[in-house]
Parts: C-alpha cells; sequence; structure tokens
C-alpha cells in the first residue's frame, strides 16, 4: 500500500514531507528497517525499527535534529516495512 508522508523525521534518508512511500503489509521487522508503527493505538508514525535490551523498543528518526522514540515493545504494533518512495515534482 501507499501512504504520504507529514513531517520530516526521516529526511536524511531522503523522504520528505509530501513524499509517498510504498509499504509492504507486514507486522514483524528487522533492526534497521524502515516501518510504520502503531503507538500505543492510536500514534502512526514512520521510523527505523531496533529493538534495545530490556523490552524496549527504539524508534530512529533520520533527522539528527530529532530525538528517537523508545516505546514498550508491547505498545508497538508494526504495520508495514516501507521499500520505496514516490515524489512528485
Amino acid at each position: 500500500y501507499v501512504l504520504r508522508v507529514r513531517g520530516d523525521s526521516m529526511i536524511d534518508e531522503q523522504i520528505r514531507d509530501g513524499d509517498f512511500v510504498i509499504v509492504e503489509d507486514r507486522k514483524t521487522a528487522e533492526a534497521g528497517e524502515m516501518v510504520i508503527a502503531l503507538l500505543r493505538g492510536s500514534d502512526v508514525t514512520l521510523k527505523k525499527f531496533y529493538r534495545d535490551p530490556g523490552g524496549m523498543v527504539r524508534l530512529q528518526p533520520a533527522n539528527a535534529a530529532m530525538q528517537p522514540l523508545f516505546v514498550e515493545a508491547d505498545q508497538v504494533q508494526i504495520q508495514g516495512v516501507v521499500v520505496g518512495v514516490m515524489r512528485k515534482y
């Protein structure tokens, strides 16, 4: 499926506000994959996925001006993994 990006949290990966990401519908992700994640059942975010020791998940933006999100693993649901990006000029 395809989603439109809002915000600039992934700008260092050349994904800009208004771009479209192509998402593979998956419920799991490997470390370093870019994911669409549902947080606490309500917030959706696009970030790089990492499992940290102690049952936490780190959702890492690709923007040096932003901090990572640390969330309990049971509060994160992977909705899909980004496999491509489209941009209108």
